[in-house]
């Protein structure tokens, strides 16, 4: 029986040859690994696998990666290269063995430029675009395999967010570089694989910053804190928001404020279903702030997708009209940003069902227990 990426590989290989393509071209990444569960940084020597329209993909490797390769993908075609000899003669070998003499060549969008001028160097009379062309709406829609993962890893983000709520109180005084610390322990102890993205804590007016950078500032009694993070299972991540008062009574209208958050976040959740374009959930969420008055403080995208990727399609915005399809995944994280004073966002991922859609979370989206 054939495994999900094998499955994955030849569903790749009927859009490649939709699309009129020779070959797509992949590098250490996130395509890669969709395809082929090799798990790969990528570096100065050249690492890439090529899949043709038709026939069995092979790969392009250096010796010292050839038995990792072997061992962690379905696919047999693995030819390497030594340091005292350089990539070309292999590659030219593969390409000459795997690419028709007609269609275009698809390079992975995140092959770095030397690599990809070495293909191009190759195959000097062809013309070239974007794997993601194929690939994009192959990984928009997740399968049963991602699925269990992304709520897996979810599962993993909602216990230690449920923990932080429960000691707030006793977290007053610390700084927000130390809580960062604290999450990322709590992610690894309850099961998690490192973190999907760096942990924000943004305290008191510092979360008025959406991608604040957490530093040395204390938290202190009474402040909102925005608490925003994730862990991967199985390559797949979690992507998490709460805004949570730590002791002391909260700000003047921040009540106010993450009432209208929570409600544009539950509009959006409720909008999102099969047929939908992507730009109706973002009006939902939208609309409802706007209504109360915060709309110019709602300074960015209502979601985007999550799959090996932490941002990958399909984005939320005011413009996307993307329409939406069972297995899409995607977070919905509304915000309300104060300068100088604080911010609120909640956010939740979800996936598309046949009817709706369903959370990937649970976690209490209150701001205090």
């Amino acid at each position: 029986m054939a495994t999900a990426h094998e499955r994955r590989t030849r569903a790749c290989q009927e859009r490649l040859r939709e699309e009129g393509a020779a070959v797509a071209v992949l590098a250490p990444g996130a395509n890669l690994r969709y395809l082929t569960d090799v798990a790969e940084t990528p570096s100065e020597r050249l690492f890439c696998c090529l899949l043709p329209a038709d026939g069995d993909p092979v790969f392009v490797v250096p010796d010292l990666s050839g038995a990792q390769v072997r061992d962690a993908t379905w696919a047999s075609g693995v030819r390497t290269w030594a340091d005292s000899e350089g990539p070309t003669a292999t590659l030219e070998d593969a390409l000459a063995d795997r690419v028709p003499e007609s269609g275009r060549i698809l390079l992975d969008g995140t092959m770095w430029a030397r690599h990809a001028l070495a293909v191009q160097s190759a195959l000097p009379d062809r013309s070239f675009g974007l794997a993601e062309e194929v690939l994009g709406p192959l990984r928009a829609r997740k399968d049963e395999a991602e699925l269990d993962a992304l709520a897996r890893a979810g599962a993993v983000a909602d216990e230690v967010m449920a923990g932080l709520f429960a000691d707030a109180d006793s977290l007053v005084g610390e700084s927000e570089a130390a809580l960062a610390r604290e999450v990322e322990r709590r992610l690894a102890d309850a099961g998690g694989e490192g973190v999907s993205f760096e942990p924000i804590v943004a305290a008191g007016p510092n979360g008025a910053k959406p991608h604040h950078h957490h530093g040395s500032r204390a938290v202190e009694a009474g402040d909102p804190v925005v608490l925003d993070f994730g862990t991967r299972v199985d390559g797949y991540p979690s992507d998490i928001t709460r805004t949570v008062v730590f002791g002391g009574d909260p700000p003047a209208e921040f009540e106010t404020v993450h009432e209208v958050v929570l409600e544009a976040q539950t509009a959006a959740v409720e909008a999102v279903e099969p047929g939908v374009e992507a730009r109706a959930v973002d009006r939902a969420a939208r609309d409802v702030i706007e209504a109360a008055g915060y709309g110019e403080a709602f300074v960015h995208r209502t979601g985007h997708g999550v799959g090996l990727e932490i941002h990958e399609e399909p984005y939320l915005t005011t413009e996307s009209t993307t329409t939406l399809e069972p297995g899409m995944t995607f977070s919905v994280e509304p915000g309300v940003y104060l300068e100088e004073r604080f911010g609120v966002r909640i956010e939740d991922l979800v996936v598309v069902t046949d009817d709706g859609c369903e959370r990937l979370n649970d976690a209490p989206r209150g701001w205090r227990v």
